[in-house]
């Protein structure tokens, strides 16, 4: 297990903004299981495997969508919302190692109770155990700063220890315990938030 992790200088990996010429990589780990989402877990990879077959331009660019042109969102009760801004961001150290995503709501840092937070990641299994999702999280984080939200929050589950490592190790404070949506499932989660 990674005790300390590297930092931006030592560590070879990257954000890209997602694109063409690394899609394959990213449709590999989708089909290899590894999913984007931590939520529609089984759902997701099939559903975007769907569209990158469909129309791989397309695809890609619905991932960088800072004017929430996208359509709805599909909550896992399979009710639709309207898309907030946001994008999403490849991990890369010379081939793909997970994705992590920012969305908000312009001139607030208040969230619809049916959003899960500001920011969420996921690691491909063969990546993990290397820090790159406390990296992402600090670079992600530097970059969304421009968006002149006082804080970002985050949510996870409470047996998920890693995913609170992550975030704890970039400045998140627990806040406290909640029940998630009916859409979610009703299940406990907790809150953390991380001061810009």
């Amino acid at each position: 297990m990674l005790q300390h992790p590297p930092s931006e200088k030592e560590s070879p990996l990257q954000l890209l903004v997602p694109d063409l010429a690394h899609l394959d990589g990213y449709a590999d780990a989708l089909r290899r299981g590894w999913s984007p989402d931590n939520v529609r877990v089984d759902e997701a990879p099939r559903e975007e495997l769907a569209r990158i077959a469909a129309d791989p331009a397309a695809f890609v660019a619905s991932l960088d969508d800072p004017e929430a042109r996208g359509g709805p969102i599909t909550l896992p009760d399979g009710s639709k919302v309207p898309r907030m801004p946001g994008y999403r961001r490849w991990m890369w150290d010379g081939e793909f190692c997970g994705s992590i995503g920012f969305r908000w709501q312009p001139g607030t840092s208040t969230l619809p109770s049916h959003v899960l937070g500001h920011i969420g990641y996921a690691v491909v299994p063969w990546k993990r155990q290397r820090g790159y999702a406390t990296l992402a999280l600090g670079m992600l984080l530097k970059e969304i700063r421009r968006h002149g939200l006082p804080h970002v929050d985050l949510t996870t589950d409470p047996d998920n220890l890693s995913s609170q490592k992550v975030i704890t190790a970039n400045g998140g404070v627990l806040v406290g315990r909640f029940t998630n949506v009916a859409a979610h499932g009703g299940t406990e989660a907790l809150l953390f938030r991380i001061g810009l």
